[in-house]
């Protein structure tokens, strides 16, 4: 539907609905109640001419990510950044904080053709992704990074997560833990469900069944995984090793082990997936699963230019997995009694 057409259903005129659009204070507050429930009502995206836009392209592409803090995701974008100015684009970074709804807000707003290609790694929240089906249907590149799904038929970059998780528990039980804890991010998230099943190998393997009890599913909610964690840590069967799927809740096993005088690694010995520099610098240092965050960025970036440029190719099934590396310091190190 052409601004013109959807004009013609409330009898204004197009120029009319382009104010209201933009949110000109020209038009009355009636009118554009009229223009914006019908927009809403029938999914109007505001830009009549997103064909002819992509076609001679914006020269922009959108980054979705649920966060900047994370270390992972800032080092992606570094990766991200080099190739869109090697190839004259700019980036604008959209921020989902983990919600589901800002998600699905977010791309519906990039229904309107303002960029020529999606990088997206999806939230936590969600677990229903047609909105990613729906700007493929509007002909628009995604390509899905480090948080990607299976349902999506598009390109996607991500780590080893099955191995990664494998190795890091293997490494605690090389390191003398018996009794080995998983904090999980994520339920449903692709990622976290491979690095589960890597913890679980790893268990398997040494002929150790796996105790759910062990096993603590977080949230984007850190006071109550601080309350998780902390009980965990209190009961009378405690764990001596815990593999972390997430930088931000090693560091709250940090704090939690302060408070409980649970000394890392004499008590207690955890590897954690980081990207963080100060891993090293922590009090004990952090050993690490850490990912090739840069490189992914510019993995994800170089296809996602490849799906833009070459539009006739088929990269729907280009599936990229990247190696993560172990980096072993004072937080697992086996002590030995004189």
């Amino acid at each position: 539907m052409t601004i013109k057409e959807f004009a013609k259903l409330l009898n204004i005129s197009a120029a009319t609905v382009s104010k209201v659009l933009n949110d000109s204070h020209e038009i009355s507050a009636v009118t554009k109640k009229r223009v914006l429930d019908l927009a809403e009502e029938l999914n109007f995206q505001p830009n009549p001419n997103a064909s002819s836009l992509r076609r001679n392209k914006n020269k922009t592409i959108a980054i979705v990510i649920p966060e900047i803090a994370n270390n992972f995701f800032s080092k992606a974008i570094d990766g991200i950044e080099m190739i869109a100015q090697q190839k004259g684009y700019h980036s604008l970074i959209y921020l989902t904080h983990e919600s589901f709804t800002k998600e699905l807000g977010i791309v519906k707003h990039l229904m309107n053709g303002r960029v020529d290609g999606v990088l997206a790694s999806v939230s936590l929240e969600t677990t229903d992704f047609s909105h990613f089906n729906d700007l493929l249907e509007k002909n628009l590149p995604i390509v899905l990074f480090d948080r990607v799904c299976e349902e999506i038929q598009t390109a996607k970059i991500t780590t080893d997560d099955f191995h990664a998780g494998y190795m890091a528990t293997k490494h605690l039980l090389d390191s003398g833990c018996k009794k080995v804890g998983f904090l999980a991010f994520s339920e449903v998230a692709y990622a976290c469900r491979k690095r589960k099943e890597g913890y679980m190998e790893a268990l398997k393997e040494q002929n150790i069944e796996v105790d759910d009890s062990l096993i603590v599913n977080c949230s984007n909610d850190m006071i109550t995984n601080f309350s998780m964690i902390n009980n965990l840590l209190k009961k009378k069967k405690k764990v001596d090793g815990l593999f972390s799927s997430a930088e931000n809740l090693a560091i709250l096993t940090y704090q939690i082990c302060s408070e409980l005088a649970i000394n890392i690694p004499k008590d207690l010995k955890i590897v954690s997936f980081s990207n963080m520099p100060m891993a090293s610098y922590l009090s004990p240092s952090l050993s690490t699963i850490t990912q090739p965050a840069f490189e992914m960025g510019k993995e994800a970036a170089t296809m996602l230019f490849l799906s833009i440029e070459k539009p006739r190719n088929n990269y729907k099934d280009v599936f990229t997995e990247m190696k993560s590396n172990l980096f072993v310091r004072n937080s697992t190190k086996r002590l030995f009694l004189k």
